[in-house]
């Protein structure tokens, strides 16, 4: 898959988390900063970095750099996503379902910077398990990557998309007449 050039988007950040981390040394504790960013465009690209710092606004500047080496790009069918999908990472599990117009964004902290970086406005979500931010938000990455939209399917298979219509007996080619 080819990379998604960050330049030519106007990303939005968002920091899921900021967790700080002391390491003990001889002379006392030493503190160190981990913050996860998610960074979209609102238009179905979608990215998650994390950065290490010994000050946090450092750490969220290195967060937003991994986030858009990592950008992926999501299928939306409306403001919705294509299909469920239940992905796992870690010990945490995350299922998205799509959600019928005016629903909203129903999900989580984690999940819900993701899916609104995304631009789905409308998705039933559940975050099972783990609830470990880093984790719940790389299983919602993972979950988006893995939609397929009905023509990357039809593509793949060389068969058109049948689109069903009430009222009209076999339904209509690649969305054509809808």
């Amino acid at each position: 898959m080819a990379r998604i050039d960050p330049n030519k988007l106007a990303l939005e950040e968002r920091v899921v988390q900021i967790n700080r981390v002391a390491k003990v040394v001889k002379g006392g504790r030493r503190f160190s900063f981990s913050a996860v960013v998610v960074v979209g465009d609102g238009a179905g690209h979608v990215g998650v970095g994390i950065g290490k710092a010994g000050e946090v606004p450092e750490s969220i500047r290195k967060g937003v750099e991994d986030a858009k080496k990592n950008l992926i790009r999501v299928p939306l069918v409306g403001t919705t996503i294509p299909h469920e999908v239940r992905q796992q990472f870690g010990a945490s599990t995350v299922l998205l379902k799509p959600a019928s117009q005016g629903t909203g964004v129903i999900a989580g902290g984690s999940v819900r910077a993701v899916v609104e970086a995304a631009g789905v406005r409308d998705i039933l979500s559940k975050s099972l398990g783990s609830t470990n931010p880093v984790n719940v938000v790389r299983a919602t990455l993972e979950g988006l990557r893995s939609m397929r939209s009905a023509e990357d399917i039809s593509a793949r298979r060389g068969r058109p998309v049948r689109i069903f219509i009430p009222g009209q007996p076999s339904g209509v080619e690649n969305g054509n007449g809808r």
